[in-house]
């Protein structure tokens, strides 16, 4: 794997574990779950996580599902809505305008495990969330 890793590359379940900063609200976030990629065709990966984000003596459970999908000669991440998201591209940095403020984000793939960094500002938000995918099973 690596920089050309493909989301098929990934299948499995992996234990997920994400901080968020958010300098706008002045606290930390954990979130410690799974994220379970799976092929449900030859041209698309179903990204679905599921864990628990804790945060001043708070808890709550928290879920999304994100599609890749093939798309000519590389890969497109949408909501579970079908509203696109952004490329599939590893060691890239990749933008996503939301309302006013912009997610800046990158995906990096190693051996045992892969991140996913987000960085969002604007005039509603200010944080960089970053997820260690490690463990697969």
């Amino acid at each position: 794997m690596g920089l050309d890793a493909l989301p098929t590359d990934l299948l499995g379940t992996w234990t997920l574990t994400r901080v968020v900063d958010d300098r706008l609200a002045g606290e930390r976030r954990d979130v410690v779950g799974t994220a379970t990629l799976a092929l449900e065709s030859p041209d698309r990966v179903r990204w679905s996580e599921e864990g628990t984000m804790t945060w001043a003596g708070r808890s709550v459970p928290v879920s999304r599902t994100l599609y890749v999908d093939r798309v000519g000669a590389g890969w497109e991440v949408s909501f579970s809505d079908g509203r696109p998201f952004h490329p599939w591209a590893t060691g890239e940095r990749v933008g996503h305008p939301c309302g006013r403020d912009l997610y800046t984000g990158l995906i990096e793939v190693a051996e045992s495990t892969w991140t996913v960094e987000w960085q969002a500002s604007g005039p509603e938000k200010d944080y960089v969330m970053r997820t260690v995918h490690s463990e697969r099973r």
